[in-house]
């Protein structure tokens, strides 16, 4: 029998100090993690239609749009697969390093330069739009400069959506009022909404996440992204864009969104032997020790939520998906609600699956990450540095097991 509204039980003043105080309790034994059968495959529990909303998503996903289906003119890649594939569709981009955003800070504010190119610069032409005199794109003038940055993985995105924004609200601690050296704070989108995707939390829901892609990364206007973007040119050639606007429709941007939103999470990654086991349980213990946790949050619970494959779930995360400053370490542009130096937590579940670390791909190995967290994680990574070597070894181990 699955137990899934366990954190209900306890009175409700009691719940919301655990959350302000760090996170929710840990499940008991028997709760349903929601892992997919298969990786890549989707949440347990969806129903006919939700599952073939999954299947029409996820064709999309992968296909190989051309100009004439609305590619370009300029863009990055031609599939949302061609970034998110290691090791399976929905994944991560196994550490290629790609051109981001440009972004540009002014008196404090964070200029998203939607007037100009907008956030990414892409590095790609189509044909048409080649031929039309249309050049690949550079860096807008006065952006805060590009930064490598690596795709992430979409496991269990659909669950992150329906974490509550009160959930975050209540364990943010943006004037580190408890004295522990930690001060995150939730991110905000350009309208102030809650935010949670992307590294610097600032897009709110996965439909914006996917219409804001395709625009960015494939050059596809949407019914909320109508007008091409093209750095340095205020009214396209004849014939660089044959394709109407919108390109993709609402459909299919709700297709995109249903695949990314019912990704079921990665099974753990558990050794067999007995001694790797108690390694991992010892590993376990001191990522609490060392201070881990108290940004990495083991779980979060979701709310009430139509889909009921959503609705009243613990999700191990091993994240609190709010804004921590980590120091001058791989900075990168700004967004709405975070400066340079502030990233989202990252989530660590199936972080086994990964090649490389840190929003950059800067790290080869889990203790590199360690080593590059500074900040408001210098604290815990002096305290990794201190552990003996085996004890080291016995933290990596359980991170990886995730």
């Amino acid at each position: 029998m699955t137990v899934r509204r366990w954190w209900r039980r306890l009175p409700v003043l009691g719940a919301w100090a655990l959350l302000g105080a760090c996170s929710p309790p840990p499940p008991p034994p028997g709760v349903e993690v929601l892992s997919a059968a298969v990786l890549g495959g989707p949440l347990p529990g969806l129903d006919a239609e939700e599952l073939a909303r999954f299947e029409a998503g996820q064709a999309l996903f992968g296909r190989i749009f051309l100009q004439e289906d609305g590619l370009g003119p300029v863009y990055n890649e031609s599939s949302c697969g061609a970034c998110h594939f290691t090791p399976v569709l929905g994944g991560g981009d196994g550490g290629a390093d790609e051109d981001p955003a440009a972004l540009r800070a002014d008196d404090g504010t964070c200029d998203l330069l939607d007037g100009h190119s907008g956030r990414d610069v892409r590095t790609r032409v189509t044909p048409a739009a080649r031929a039309a005199g249309v050049a690949p794109e550079r860096a807008s003038p006065g952006a805060d400069g590009r930064r490598p940055f690596t795709a992430q993985p979409l496991w269990g995105r659909g669950l992150v959506e329906a974490v509550a924004d009160g959930t975050l609200l209540a364990m943010e601690d943006p004037d580190d009022v408890d004295g522990d050296g930690i001060s995150g704070k939730v991110g905000r989108d350009a309208s102030g909404r809650v935010a949670r995707f992307r590294r610097k939390a600032d897009v709110a829901r996965l439909a914006d996440m996917v219409s804001g892609a395709a625009l960015a990364e494939l050059g596809l206007t949407t019914p909320q992204h109508p007008r091409e973007l093209v750095s340095g040119v205020e009214r396209l050639p004849q014939g660089a864009d044959p394709v109407a606007d919108p390109e993709m429709d609402q459909a299919g941007i709700d297709a995109v969104a249903d695949f990314v939103r019912f990704l079921a999470i990665p099974a753990r990654n558990m050794p067999a032997g007995d001694a790797e086991q108690a390694q991992v349980a010892e590993g376990e213990r001191l990522f609490h020790e060392v201070g881990c946790a108290k940004c990495h949050v083991p779980t979060l619970p979701t709310g009430p939520n139509e889909v009921d494959a959503l609705s009243e779930r613990v999700v191990p995360l091993y994240s609190d998906l709010l804004l921590h400053d980590l120091g001058t370490v791989g900075t990168t542009p700004c967004s709405p609600g975070a400066s340079p130096s502030e990233f989202r937590t990252d989530i660590l579940l199936g972080v086994g699956l990964r090649a490389r670390y840190m929003h950059d791909g800067a790290a080869a190995t889990v203790g590199d990450a360690v080593a590059l967290h500074g900040g408001e994680g210098a604290a815990t990574r002096d305290a990794f540095d201190a552990l003996p070597e085996a004890r080291r070894r016995a933290v990596v181990a359980f991170v990886l097991s995730l």
